[in-house]
């Protein structure tokens, strides 16, 4: 029999009451893997991009415009998916966005000229871009306030078992044949099949489903995680529940004068992550080549440098719920910064090495508490719309990175390149303190 309390409960109070249970574990676990998929691909065309420069022989320039292309597709997808989730359901897009993405990368195993294979990277950045910031809304949205910060980031660590993944395809795949790197790519097809377990098998967001005026499916998706957790389950929905659909407001209202404050910090903090990360990530193996390694041993010590990202998540997923988000984020971004120094200054193979195990470490932290943070800035009716334009900007500086890793090399080698790198983690540390900090608040307060 339910109490008088239980039924006075909204839904969105009954998922906080619950602990963590199966039906979360399946939630993080279903949406991690499409995310690690995502991390691979990503992953794999820094190998790629390695491997054709020796084989096709381009230039920096043409190398450049590989890495970045698909971050003008994720820039744009980031910012209308975000939008799409918040009308058609954050579910639905996930699944499309996978399904665009996986078939774009079997097709780009097959380019035949350098030009093809960039209209294809571009096609699967619009997916890739989409998905994450839906991923992590979705995540958010059914996890308690006492442990949403860890759940998301342990979402996010899932990007660390795909880029090793990447790792040891570039590894043992790329170097074995000259169509060793057509091969890498055909394997990253594999979310097209896994499109169709997600869409299946993953609850729709009870909040946006309320939003909605989606009642009954949003009462049985609240049900089937009280059924998971051994929590009793009222005999009655609650009868004070929005019944017509609540309107969905565009980006403009991100820039309202309430939340501009909010929304310029988090965009310079996606951005100054984004410019850096990918800068240095998409060149490691090219920048480990030019140094003087082979293309097996620079794919070895990038595996090893991936490595350090899965003690990095594990990290932030502690301290976010320990320090806060804030503090967290600001810390892993200075400890980035830091590294970028060494492992633009190192003055041997193996102070490279270790400047860049540090920076894997710290940089993927931040990146854990980034996307713990970013859904809590803004409300269920904008809060992927929010999401997904932050996302959005902040691909403008992977865009620009990989572009600018050529001219800021000329001008002073590594030792340039990484010190502009770690100006930029600096400046998103800073900005850091202009967000909210909402650890162990619920979603609707």
């Amino acid at each position: 029999m339910s109490t008088p309390t239980e039924l006075r409960l909204s839904r969105s109070e009954r998922l906080e009451r619950l602990p963590f249970s199966r039906q979360h574990g399946r939630l993080v676990v279903g949406s991690g893997i499409g995310w690690a998929l995502d991390a691979m691909d990503v992953g794999l065309i820094s190998f790629v991009m390695a491997a054709l420069a020796v084989q096709w022989k381009l230039d920096t320039t043409t190398l450049s415009w590989i890495g970045s292309i698909g971050f003008i597709g994720m820039a744009i997808g980031a910012s209308i998916g975000g939008l799409l989730a918040d009308r058609i359901g954050r579910r639905q897009v996930f699944a499309v966005t996978l399904l665009i993405y996986g078939l774009a990368t079997g097709a780009a195993a097959l380019s035949w000229s350098v030009a093809a294979l960039l209209v294809f990277r571009f096609l699967i950045g619009l997916g890739l871009g989409a998905e994450l910031p839906v991923a992590a809304t979705l995540v958010s949205e059914f996890a308690p306030a006492k442990i949403r910060g860890r759940v998301v980031v342990l979402l996010e660590a899932f990007w660390a078992v795909g880029w090793v993944f990447a790792a040891l395809i570039g590894y043992f795949v790329i170097p074995t044949s000259p169509n060793g790197w057509r091969w890498a790519l055909a394997l990253g097809a594999a979310p097209t099949v896994y499109a169709v377990v997600v869409r299946l098998g993953l609850p729709e967001s009870v909040r946006f489903l309320e939003a909605r005026g989606r009642l009954g499916e949003a009462e049985e998706a609240v049900r089937r995680f009280e059924r998971s957790a051994g929590v009793a389950s009222p005999e009655s929905p609650p009868a004070a529940q929005r019944t017509e659909p609540e309107p969905v407001p565009g980006p403009r209202v991100l820039w309202r004068a309430a939340l501009r404050p909010r929304t310029a910090c988090l965009w310079l903090v996606w951005f100054g992550i984004n410019f850096s990360y990918y800068g240095a990530f998409i060149w490691l193996p090219t920048l480990l080549v030019a140094s003087g390694l082979d293309l097996v041993r620079s794919f070895g010590f990038t595996l090893l440098i991936t490595l350090a990202q899965l003690p990095g998540y594990a990290a932030a997923a502690v301290l976010v719920e320990v320090w806060g988000r804030r503090p967290t984020l600001s810390v892993f971004l200075i400890g980035s910064a830091a590294s970028a120094i060494v492992f633009g200054t190192a003055d041997s193979t193996t102070t490279m090495v270790a400047g860049g195990v540090a920076l894997s470490f710290f940089n993927l932290g931040a990146w854990g508490a980034l996307y713990a943070i970013t859904p809590e800035v803004y409300p269920t009716a904008f809060r992927a719309t929010g999401s997904g334009w932050a996302t959005g900007f902040g691909r403008i500086g992977s865009i620009l990175a990989p572009l600018s890793v050529p001219m800021l090399s000329d001008l002073g080698g590594n030792t340039v390149v990484f010190a502009v790198f770690a100006v930029f983690f600096g400046v998103a540390a800073l900005a850091t303190w202009g967000l909210p900090e909402r650890r162990g608040v619920p979603l609707d307060k």
